[in-house]
């Protein structure tokens, strides 16, 4: 038997990247250590540190590399601070386009001890990722805002049929193989024509689910529930401004944006680990900075790729790290401060490492 493989790369981002992402790669290597599938890491440029050596913060050539490998960790990108010079362009929008990423996977989970709101949240978000208000990837060429005259700007928002369905897709088969219930996340009562089609595309996905329960929830009474009874959530799915938003203050029931993980998925098998949050460039290199997020993104999309391409080890790393990363967010002195605890950066690295040596799966 041929050994288990998988190609990824490595970007690590800006500010905070550059640990949480080094962090990710040493405990998924770790797990894949521990069932025998070899990962071959590639790292790559970009970010700022990227225009500063290449002249672009998105180098030419890396969409061809990346295409030729099973997928990638890409780090938080702070483009806000990038000078305003032509090579300095926000890499992530163009990504998810690129390889049509159009699924954004959210998960939102309450653990013991680290400040949640509740104790027992496990939902998940998924958001639409390549249309909607976002003027960097809603239109082909061009920007879907401008400004006509000096007072008016016109923020155009793109809702497609296929767009809509696609995502439907991706979040009713999630919905089926967990808790079997999906929410719809609109404003049709507004956004008539949008929203609208976005959940009739839903509706007619789910005719295919007949064991998947759908209910519909208006987007500000879902910010309000999602404060009220997040527990009567399992998958949600939703268009990407509000997904945007409501992914954000989920993480906030359960212990703010470190613990919020993400994988950005498409019709392939290719997908981009991504965290939620920003590059944090107020802490980047204190050792302050939580690594879970980026590892459980990491996790997450060794799951994604094992179950797609049916690599049992990949799938097996995953569910290692995962009872590790639990088992070391229940050590006040191994977690970091955000999350109620004493440790670092490393510290929490390193205790998630040592857990999965000492791993025995029920």
């Amino acid at each position: 038997m041929s050994e288990a493989h998988l190609v990824l790369g490595v970007l690590d981002g800006d500010d905070i990247g550059h640990e949480i992402v080094p962090a990710a790669v040493e405990v998924a290597s770790a797990a894949a250590g521990h069932h025998g599938l070899r990962i071959d890491w590639r790292p790559m440029p970009i970010g700022r540190r990227a225009l500063d050596t290449h002249g672009s913060t998105l180098p030419p050539g890396t969409l061809e590399t990346l295409a030729a490998m099973d997928g990638f960790v890409l780090g938080p990108i702070g483009h806000r601070d990038y000078p305003r010079v032509p090579g300095a362009i926000n890499p992530h929008p163009i990504m998810r386009k690129h390889f049509n990423l159009f699924a954004n996977v959210r998960p939102t989970r309450s653990y013991p001890g680290i400040g949640c709101l509740y104790d027992d949240i496990d939902l998940v978000i998924v958001r639409e990722n390549n249309e909607g208000f976002q003027p960097d990837r809603n239109v082909f060429a061009g920007s879907g805002e401008f400004r006509p005259t000096q007072d008016v700007t016109i923020s155009v928002r793109v809702i497609t049929r296929v767009g809509s369905e696609r995502v439907a897709r991706v979040a009713l088969n999630l919905a089926r193989s967990r808790r079997k219930l999906l929410t719809i996340v609109h404003k049709n009562t507004v956004f008539k024509l949008g929203c609208g089609m976005f959940v009739e595309e839903c509706r007619r996905a789910a005719a295919d689910f007949p064991d998947v329960t759908v209910n519909e929830v208006i987007v500000d009474t879902m910010a309000m529930r999602l404060v009220r009874d997040p527990q009567s959530f399992d998958v949600v799915v939703t268009t990407n401004m509000f997904g945007d938003i409501l992914t954000d203050e989920a993480a906030g029931l359960v212990g703010g944006l470190g613990m919020a993980p993400g994988l950005c998925i498409g019709d392939g098998d290719f997908a981009m680990a991504q965290a939620t949050h920003g590059s944090a460039p107020d802490i980047a290199g204190t050792g302050r900075a939580n690594p879970y997020a980026m590892i459980d993104s990491t996790r997450m999309l060794l799951d994604w790729l094992g179950r797609r391409r049916g690599i049992a080890p990949a799938v097996e790393a995953a569910r290692t790290m995962e009872r590790a990363i639990i088992a070391t967010l229940a050590d006040p002195s191994a977690r970091t401060g955000d999350i109620g605890g004493s440790g670092t950066t490393q510290t929490m690295t390193a205790a998630i490492v040592d857990a999965m040596r000492q791993d025995r799966p029920a």
